[in-house]
């Protein structure tokens, strides 16, 4: 499916792992999909994923999903970061506990590098917990010209446990 003129796709990863991160990250979804400028097309299943990174913290909560928005890159990211500020999120160590994560992960083929935001996302082929949600949705994806399932096949997903198996998890009060 194309999106409508003047849109583009987005591909978002979402995670956390305090308080009641499914339904933050259903409700920043849902904050999302509520918008005229951005419309949720495709949720992964969620998955339940070890710590990365740091590891001595509880496992996360994580999907991803397409959005076709009309929201450029970088306003884009600042939306995620609003949602996530009005999730009480707080950034105090990297790769820490989190209640949430909205991370743009790609946005149509455009390629950035800017000091706001990298895309394609630059860490998100090394990591299962993106991979895996990302290839329920959108296995044909070209990330760095290879597409995401194959990128699949390269990451570690040890540990990796879907959590809920219907895509519309995150429509369930």
């Amino acid at each position: 499916m194309s999106p409508e003129a003047g849109f583009q796709i987005a591909a978002l990863g979402l995670g956390g792992n305090i308080g009641e991160p499914r339904q933050l990250m259903a409700q920043a979804l849902q904050a999302l999909d509520a918008r005229g400028d951005c419309r949720i097309t495709a949720v992964s299943r969620l998955y339940k994923t070890p710590p990365w990174g740091k590891l001595d913290q509880a496992d996360f909560f994580n999907a991803c999903a397409l959005v076709e928005t009309s929201v450029e890159p970088v306003p884009l990211l600042d939306l995620c970061l609003d949602i996530e500020r009005g999730m009480k999120r707080v950034r105090i160590e990297r790769w820490g506990p989190r209640t949430i994560d909205l991370d743009v992960l790609t946005y149509g083929g455009v390629v950035l590098d800017s000091d706001r935001l990298i895309l394609p996302h630059p860490r998100m082929t090394e990591r299962g917990f993106v991979m895996m949600p990302l290839a329920d949705i959108a296995p044909e994806m070209m990330i760095r010209g290879r597409a995401v399932e194959a990128w699949l096949t390269q990451v570690d997903v040890a540990g990796i446990e879907v959590a809920d198996a219907d895509p519309k998890w995150w429509r369930q009060p």
